[in-house]
């Protein structure tokens, strides 16, 4: 059966969530090989193997720390030369987009980015896409060379599988571009405790309708209340409500959970391009005629400020 590479996205060690989904995709293509890079790369083996990668492949230089990105396309272009795999796969961050691009590039191959699907094919794996704003969804499979493709978060269920994740050494030469790029300096992030935004398998997000700063608050609360995300229109985040690494649309935050709750949103198509391939979409809206009531699968005419706290009470009520 063929290989399939799978690029693995982790913090010193633990692997992240998308990397899980990728792995389950692969198995539909041939035999998941994992390939884990920089500080703690080996630690990796364990949690790949459980979930189906029958080889892992790692390197630990501190090139990966140091500087941006040409590091890891060129060890993952020494994978590639390794096991000469049936298609590479990539998570859709936006580093995971710039490394496939940037790959395809090198090996003389097609890319594709954002599927939201994978499927085997009888010359090479079939993509799906939702692409003009979500307008539309196509299929399409690269004609040239090893496929290069990312895959949106939360496009795929995470399936254990047991496989052996035999860990292997990478032997990886850094081109001349590789320091070309240096980091000079990182800040963390201050955690809210929520889950990541793009990872989320439930978002709950806040519009012009919010009407404050102060008011979303409430989104937070219904939000806690399931384990979810807190996203935001780019009308909230344009008024200064809410931060911009929150927003969801176009120019901002791709989504695709399995529960996608829009609070006072009107369904601009600028929004509807970020979230419309969410699994269920349910709408809080008191105007009637607002554009998003012909996205939903479940929509509540009515007021925010009256809706979401008693929605809140009641799954507070519900868990006991």
């Amino acid at each position: 059966m063929a290989e399939v590479l799978v690029y693995v996205d982790h913090v010193d060690g633990v692997v992240r969530k998308p990397t899980l989904e990728l792995l389950t995709l692969a198995r539909r293509l041939g035999e998941p090989v994992a390939v884990a890079l920089g500080a703690g790369a080996a630690g990796t083996a364990a949690t790949l193997a459980e979930h189906g990668a029958v080889k892992v492949l790692t390197h630990d230089a501190a090139e990966y720390t140091d500087y941006l990105v040409v590091p890891k396309v060129d060890a993952l272009q020494a994978a590639h030369e390794a096991v000469s795999p049936a298609a590479v796969l990539v998570p859709s961050s936006a580093e995971g987009k710039e490394i496939a691009a940037r790959l395809a590039l090198r090996i003389g191959s097609g890319v594709i980015t954002d599927a939201v699907d994978l499927e085997a094919g009888g010359e090479g794996p079939v993509a799906t896409q939702s692409v003009f704003a979500a307008s539309f969804t196509t299929k399409s499979r690269v004609a040239k060379g090893t496929p290069v493709i990312t895959v949106k978060p939360n496009s795929a269920a995470v399936e254990a599988a047991s496989a052996a994740g035999t860990v292997e050494a990478l032997d990886v030469t850094f081109s001349a571009q590789a320091t070309g790029t240096k980091v000079t300096g990182r800040t963390a992030r201050e955690s809210t405790g929520r889950p990541e935004l793009t990872e989320a398998a439930i978002v709950v997000s806040g519009g012009r309708g919010v009407n404050g700063a102060e008011n979303f608050a409430i989104i937070e609360g219904l939000a806690d209340s399931l384990g979810a995300a807190v996203g935001a229109s780019r009308a909230a985040v344009d008024a200064g409500w809410y931060p911009h690494t929150n927003q969801v649309g176009q120019t901002g935050k791709s989504v695709s959970p399995q529960l996608y709750i829009a609070s006072g949103i009107s369904g601009a198509i600028q929004h509807r391009a970020g979230m419309q391939t969410s699994k269920t979409i349910v709408a809080i809206n008191k105007d009637p005629e607002a554009p998003i009531f012909d996205l939903v699968d479940y929509g509540v005419v009515g007021d925010l400020f009256n809706v979401v706290p008693q929605l809140t009470e009641e799954i507070k009520a519900r868990k006991g």
